[in-house]
């Protein structure tokens, strides 16, 4: 990942391709190239960095032509270089691609057994040998992608270009954006409309399980096995602003609802459900080292902490590991009894906080294995650490952070699994019914997304609250402080999150008929408790908000107002909860016109101590 962008037509494409890769740097990269079929060939041109340095190259390396393609490489497989930057050219195709290949390891073997040599660490190279080696056998390159899909799992959006037809680009989609822009006798294939709104607003969307090949004569659209699909063209009338975000209003709205996205690409290719294994190709940790583990420690901050909170009832609960987790700005001056059987675990969307970082080093120089979950590819907690697990989230341009957390969530839960495999706490069997409940998680938070217009009703009741109590027990009391947090982060409400079974020691002296109080009420372990609280939070007058599970009818006679989710399993349950706080907290900060993709004070990446 991140973005793509195709030309075909009559006029010169570099230019095009530039100012298409331009107008994606919004969604963060680490590298850029264009390949260009220039005179017979295929000409590629790439660089690490920013895209100036690509222009540079170009400058000094001039090519030309009418058909081509672009990227913007956010790392996932792979450290940012230019030798992994796209496109990727094997033979007579280039191509550049979004999203994962899951059994891109199998693949790869099968093609180095045949003679194949690779050039980069991605999965996306596997694509382009697949698609020459079918060019080699005689196919046109439409049939070559056909054949290349059949072969690969995953989620994925990739273009190709061949010198054997020139003039055709054919692009692909399953699982990651793509759409068609429509121009006189030219078109253009990008991941996000912002790429060509300057050159045309008449778009085609491609869906899940299609293919288009487009050429300067015209474009066809067909499934994965050739049959023809046809839809009309939709003419956009956003701003290039608007399309930056999807049309959604701020960033943050527009990352809450990639969340099933940025949560499959997580899971994808590290998890073998029918066989109850998991497995991280960045943690070069075997069995016997997981299995010597005596205790975890997790170091983060704010969101990234409460992720951590949740992580502790996932590895106690499935590896039976005791598990401390610090803050990071903390951890180094409590002087933590640290040894060679603790395993230390930094959480870091940037990879470069620098109280986690410190935290980290401090671990490591008392002989802890270090591993990092994290979002950036080769960032310092990274490169680091002893392992790493990397949450292909994407670029987070909010500084609330919302898919970042939940991709973290996925990350930890995946890790507690994995180590439950490597001591044998869990068979494959049982793992393997977990591996099932994370599958269906997509499904599920998209589910909780279509309730928005239901959470943004509840935002518009209580939007001029001065304080806000957040209630939940066990594994849900850290999303009731992350609830609390991105209410204040973002709406500049006070709010508070507190375990439940807490509020009468103290919290309950707060409760009157001015004070909203969201219980997390879903069903499950502590259900029955947890009910018993937010009864006497009704008793108090309270204005209370439950997040239940679908067809408890029973809180709707207890409280104020009922957001359902999705029934789910104890340790998935953590990731639907939040989603609706995450809409309410959004809902409220634009009901009181705050600034929501940059509240006051705040940065995305806190370097400093």
């Amino acid at each position: 990942m991140c973005g793509i962008v195709g030309y075909t037509g009559p006029n010169p494409c570099v230019e095009v391709l530039v100012d298409g890769l331009r107008r994606l740097e919004y969604r963060g990269y680490d590298s850029a190239g264009i390949a260009v079929l220039s005179d017979g060939d295929i000409s590629v041109r790439k660089s690490k960095g920013k895209i100036s340095r690509l222009t540079d190259l170009i400058a000094r390396e001039p090519v030309s032509g009418t058909c081509g393609v672009g990227h913007t490489r956010w790392a996932t497989h792979g450290r940012p270089s230019d030798e992994n930057a796209h496109p990727h050219r094997v033979g007579r195709v280039a191509v550049i691609h979004n999203g994962i290949v899951e059994n891109h390891r199998t693949l790869k073997e099968r093609l180095l057994s045949k003679g194949r040599v690779f050039c980069s660490e991605t999965d996306t190279e596997v694509i382009s040998h697949l698609l020459d080696e079918h060019l080699d056998a005689g196919m046109s390159l439409e049939d070559a992608a056909r054949r290349t899909v059949s072969e690969i799992r995953g989620s994925y959006a990739f273009l190709a270009v061949t010198d054997k037809e020139p003039g055709t680009l054919v692009g692909v989609r399953l699982n990651c954006p793509m759409v068609v822009g429509l121009g006189e006798g030219e078109y253009f294939l990008a991941s996000d409309l912002t790429a060509f709104l300057s050159h045309t607003r008449d778009v085609l969307f491609l869906e899940d399980g299609e293919m288009v090949v487009a050429t300067p004569d015209g474009i066809r659209i067909t499934d994965f096995v050739g049959k023809p699909r046809k839809r009309k063209p939709q003419r956009i009338d956003w701003s290039p602003v608007m399309a930056e975000k999807g049309g959604y209003r701020h960033f943050m709205l527009k990352e809450i609802h990639e969340q099933p996205r940025a949560i499959l690409d997580t899971l994808a290719g590290r998890m073998l459900p029918e066989e109850g294994e998991v497995f991280f190709e960045t943690l070069p940790l075997s069995d016997a080292q997981l299995a010597a583990v005596r205790k975890v420690i997790v170091v983060a901050c704010g969101t990234s902490w409460h992720a951590a909170l949740v992580g502790k009832f996932m590895i106690e609960g499935l590896s039976r590991i005791p598990v401390e987790v610090d803050l990071g700005s903390e951890y180094r001056y409590r002087d933590p009894v640290v040894d060679e059987g603790t395993l230390c675990v930094s959480i870091s969307q940037s990879g470069e906080t620098a109280d986690t970082l410190a935290g980290m080093r401090e671990a490591k120089a008392k002989a802890a294995t270090t591993i990092s979950i994290c979002n950036v590819v080769a960032s310092t907690v990274a490169r680091e650490s002893d392992g790493v697990i990397y949450t292909h989230a994407g670029p987070e341009i909010g500084v609330a952070s919302t898919k970042a957390f939940t991709t973290q969530l996925a990350a930890l839960y995946l890790m507690a699994l994995r180590l439950a495999q490597a001591r044998k706490i869990l068979t494959p069997k049982e793992i393997a019914l977990h591996l099932t409940e994370l599958s269906d998680l997509p499904r599920k938070v998209e589910d909780c997304l279509k309730r928005e217009g239901e959470v943004a009703a509840v935002a518009k009741k209580y939007k001029d609250a001065q304080d806000f109590l957040f209630l939940g027990r066990g594994i849900s009391y850290p999303i009731a402080l992350e609830g609390a947090l991105k209410l204040k982060e973002i709406s500049y409400i006070h709010a508070e999150g507190y375990p439940a079974g807490e509020m009468k020691h103290g919290p309950i002296a707060l409760i009157d008929e001015r004070m909203p109080v969201l219980v997390l009420c879903a069903k499950g372990e502590s259900y029955e408790k947890t009910f018993s609280n937010l009864e006497e939070a009704h008793a108090r007058g309270g204005m209370v908000i439950a997040v239940g599970t679908e067809g408890d009818d029973i809180l709707a006679g207890k409280a104020s107002d009922v957001l359902y989710l999705p029934a789910c399993g104890r340790f998935a349950r953590p990731i639907l909860e939040v989603v609706p706080l995450q809409l309410l907290a959004y809902h409220m900060a634009v009901l009181k016109g705050t600034d929501v993709d940059q509240p006051r004070n705040l940065a995305k990446s806190v370097t400093v101590e």
